[in-house]
Parts: structure tokens; C-alpha cells; sequence
């Protein structure tokens, strides 16, 4: 298979992973949070050599699960909307994740586990401070009590998407490996 052919393949499985994930574990709200799209975006700046191309997988893994997930929603088949008002925001953080990638590189396990907690810390803090900045958010007083009820509230969902992330990146790294390098180790080499 030609390398074109097996980028365009790995793209296809980061969306399906993405979209499925998105369909399993979205609507329950004890698994919301739990989804390969940190994992995608650290993956893609330790990984695309050029830095203009490495948004290029979180975002089409993460618009085309979005539009997906909306054609699910017009249908009545799914619970809530894919494509929503302040959804610049998260496609935002998560470009923030790519970034993270670049400057871990992830050519050794440290920096692998180092980017596997910062990606989903700081979507965390970034988040659920502008969701309390936000006007308290889901009608928390706008102090400082209130503030640390908000940052409570993400909690789960900070757990998820750490918990996805550890499981996610290394998925994603051996798949790569596997479909363009024809190995299957856990490194970025």
C-alpha cells in the first residue's frame, strides 16, 4: 500500500475512533469526557514533522465526528447536537493540546506520560475556569466558593479524558506505527 493510501487510512480509523467514541460514551454522563481527541491531537504534534499539518488530524477527527454526530441528533437517533455555539472554544483547546505535542516531541516515554497528563489538565482548567468566568457556569455563585464548586463539577469529565488519553495515545501510536512504519512499537521514532 502506498503511503498516501495508508495516511488517508489512518485518518479514516482516528475518525472512526473519535465518532464511535463519541456515540458510546457521550450520552452517558458518567463516561462523557471519554474520547480520543486529546489523544489525536498530542499524537499529531509529537508526530507531523510539518507544524502547519499537524492540526490536521485532531481537527478533521474532531469535525468530522462533530458533523456525525449531528446528522445522529436531525435523525432523533442521538441525544444531544453535534455542531454547537461555543464549539470554537474546545476546537481551540484542543489545537492548544497540538501544540503541547510539539514541544514534547514524544520520542521517549517521559514525554509521552508528561503529555498524556498536561493535554487533559489543561483542558480542565482552561474549561471549567471559563465556564465559571461564564457567569458561574451551571448557577454558581461568582466567588470564590463558587469558583471551586465549578472546577468540582469537571472533575469527571477531567477524569475521563485523562483516563481516555492513557488508553487512547498509545493505541494510536502503535496503529500508526503498525499501518505506515510496519512496526508496532510503542515509540515515536
Amino acid at each position: 500500500m502506498k503511503s498516501q493510501s495508508r495516511i488517508l487510512l489512518f485518518t479514516l480509523v482516528l475518525v472512526v475512533l473519535a465518532t464511535g467514541s463519541k456515540l458510546l460514551f457521550a450520552p452517558k454522563i458518567e463516561w462523557s469526557g471519554f474520547s480520543p481527541i486529546m489523544a489525536i491531537a498530542l499524537f499529531s504534534g509529537m508526530i507531523v514533522k510539518d507544524k502547519s499539518r499537524s492540526f490536521i488530524y485532531p481537527l478533521i477527527a474532531l469535525f468530522l465526528s462533530d458533523v456525525l454526530v449531528q446528522v445522529f441528533y436531525t435523525m432523533g437517533l442521538f441525544p444531544f447536537a453535534g455542531l454547537y455555539s461555543y464549539q470554537w472554544f474546545n476546537y481551540s483547546l484542543i489545537l492548544l493540546i497540538t501544540l503541547i505535542g510539539w514541544v514534547l516531541q514524544g520520542k521517549n516515554y517521559s514525554r509521552i506520560i508528561t503529555g498524556v497528563v498536561a493535554g487533559p489538565t489543561l483542558f480542565y482548567l482552561i474549561s471549567n475556569i471559563t465556564v465559571w468566568a461564564g457567569h458561574g457556569g451551571w448557577g454558581r455563585p461568582m466567588n470564590f466558593s463558587g469558583f471551586l464548586l465549578c472546577m468540582q463539577d469537571g472533575l469527571p469529565f477531567y477524569k475521563n479524558s485523562l483516563i481516555a488519553t492513557i488508553v487512547y495515545l498509545p493505541v494510536i501510536i502503535v496503529s500508526y506505527n503498525a499501518l505506515l512504519k510496519k512496526n508496532y512499537s510503542l515509540k515515536l521514532a
